[in-house]
Formats: C-alpha cells, structure tokens, sequence
C-alpha cells in the first residue's frame, strides 16, 4: 500500500485533525484516510436522459411558451 506524506499543513488544521479523530474514536491515520475517501469517492452521475425521464409531468408545452 502507498504512503502519502503532507508537508506544510497548518497548525491550526493539524489540531482540528487531531480533534476530529477523537471526536470520531480513530487514530489521525484513520481519520486522514476517511476525509481522503469521503473526498476522492468516485460519486455515480446520472445521465442527461435518466435527469430529463425523472422531470415530473408539470404541464403541457403551451403553458411554458414564450411571451414576446
């Protein structure tokens, strides 16, 4: 498995880190890799068609034309 080291990180940043460790019951190690996962997840995207098939049925075309 690959090693990722950070340098340069805030003192501030490092401190919340540590806290949201704790608050979480994990090492700093384990938190570190779950923001990294919560961060990169690959997120599955809907298609144009699947977006445009879920529209609900609001109306005919005539009750949205354009008035000039």
């Amino acid at each position: 498995m690959a090693e990722l080291v950070v340098r340069g990180v805030d003192e501030l940043l490092v401190h919340k880190l540590r806290e949201r460790a704790a608050a979480n019951g994990r090492s700093e190690e384990a938190e570190h890799r779950e923001i990294l996962i919560q961060a990169l997840r690959q997120t599955t995207r809907n298609s144009l068609a699947e977006v445009l098939a879920s529209m609900p049925d609001v109306g005919e075309d005539a009750d949205f034309a354009r008035c000039t």
